[in-house]
């Protein structure tokens, strides 16, 4: 097989000669429709060098601290580390992920709400002393485990909607921030600092402005009580859009002049994670199946639908919930995809259609309602934006689905730039062996005509 092949060697397709990602996915469709046609994912990590260039240019004051359990790929991680980031890491194999690429200690958080006591222990052997907390059991822990720890305080957030709640189960109170104060200096542990913790869904910038405030009251108390309060983290919740950062930048940014000015000392962070590989990922799956129901009765029994009923299409694909597309269990909503070289017209007909899995459980639905022309078994769907939380390992291993490879990418333009004026880690991109991307000598006829 041309081009990336194997993960952990870090191998990567170089797109020279006006070779377009389009042309990777026509390529590995082609191979697949020869083969299996399992399911793969396609990096572009031209992609994630471009989003770091907006985040400088928009955010330039806040340094980005990667959020690993996003997308925890070794060479995701890579790139974010030639490129500067820090990480913020949930637990041991995150934080012995990001230790293998040489990041240093200084340059992690570990921030597990839960910590196993055997993992804050790791953290202290090496040197990891920024961890994050928010309730009098983990303080105590940490006092014991890792007296040299330096605490973000973490602190809950509004809701921006009924909807968003998801950040309101997440850190102490304000009520509750002066007892874990006056507790750390009792207990001997540092605490540096105030994080808080935004949903990726938000779209509020009261959030921000609300979480920022009540930063600035934490502060007061921890310096009052004697503390060196040096870091506020502003948390995560960035989607990528441009209409996002934008809002973020005008509303927050004169937030942040305003309670936390350059004078007084105070590292800004936020933790992107979707932010940097949702855009740079694009998932190829497979129609494994089919059914065809009237839209009137759907929840009654019956065998074919009668011919003046509408139809709607149920297709299954080989990859679902408890695979690729995990973050629908969290409910996520998952965009609908676009039909893979179907030669349709403006006024071929789309039929309501729902999408799922390939276990048969009906917990497996990837999308509930879109519109799409006639499908058959066989055909190819392709997912954009899909790079966060879909990389994990499968947790359900009932269909013998293989996970579906990554085939990275990369176009000679983006790597020299990338080179020119990006990479900061004295060890960055070591690993990367970088091979020209050449396209089978079918692909051309394979992009015209995919066997079923």
């Amino acid at each position: 097989m041309k081009g990336i092949t194997d993960e952990p060697q870090y191998s990567v397709g170089l797109l020279e000669g006006g070779t377009a990602l389009c042309d990777v996915i026509d390529n590995h469709i082609y191979e697949q429709t020869l083969s299996e046609k399992n399911a793969f994912f396609v990096a572009d990590l031209g992609v994630i060098m471009r989003q770091h260039v907006r985040w400088r240019t928009h955010m330039a004051q806040i340094r980005p601290y990667y959020a690993v359990r996003c997308n925890s790929s070794p060479t995701v991680i890579e790139v974010l580390a030639a490129l500067g980031t820090g990480f913020i890491c949930t637990n041991k194999s995150e934080l012995e992920l990001v230790q293998s690429h040489g990041i240093p200690p200084e340059d992690i958080i570990y921030s597990g709400v839960c910590k196993q006591v055997s993992q804050i222990k790791y953290a202290a052997k090496n040197g990891i002393d920024l961890l994050v907390c928010d309730n009098e059991a983990e303080l105590r822990k940490i006092s014991r485990c890792h007296p040299n720890a330096k605490l973000l305080l973490q602190v809950s957030t509004e809701a921006s909607s009924q909807d968003d709640e998801m950040s309101m189960t997440f850190g102490c109170s304000l009520k509750d921030c002066r007892h874990l104060l006056e507790k750390a200096k009792e207990l001997g542990v540092q605490v540096v600092g105030v994080r808080s913790h935004i949903s990726s869904s938000c779209e509020d910038n009261q959030v921000y402005i609300h979480a920022i405030s009540d930063a600035r009251c934490v502060f007061d108390m921890g310096e009052e009580i004697g503390f060196n309060m040096k870091i506020l983290d502003i948390g995560g919740g960035f989607s990528g859009s441009d209409t996002q950062l934008e809002l973020i930048n005008s509303a927050v940014m004169s937030m942040v002049d305003l309670y936390f000015p350059p004078s007084a000392g105070v590292s800004i962070i936020a933790e992107p994670g979707s932010f940097f590989v949702s855009s740079a990922f694009t998932l190829a799956v497979n129609v494994i199946s089919k059914e065809v129901v009237a839209r009137d009765c759907q929840d009654q029994a019956h065998d074919d639908p009668s011919p003046n009923d509408e139809p709607e299409f149920q297709y299954y694909m080989n990859e679902g919930v408890y695979g690729s597309f995990a973050s629908k269990l969290s409910e996520t909503l998952i965009a609908a995809p676009s039909v893979y070289k179907q030669n349709t017209s403006l006024d071929t007909p789309v039929f309501s259609s729902s999408l799922w899995g390939p276990s048969g459980d009906d917990l497996d639905q990837v999308v509930e309602h879109c519109l799409l022309p006639e499908l058959n078994i066989g055909d190819w769907l392709m997912f954009t934006q899909a790079g966060s939380y879909s990389l994990g390992q499968p947790l359900c291993t009932s269909t013998d689905s293989p996970t579906p490879p990554v085939y990275y990418v990369i176009s000679s333009r983006d790597w020299f730039e990338m080179q020119d004026t990006g990479v900061t880690h004295e060890a960055s991109l070591k690993n990367f062996s970088l091979v020209p991307y050449f396209l089978n000598s079918c692909q051309t006829e394979a992009a015209l005509s995919v066997p079923a």
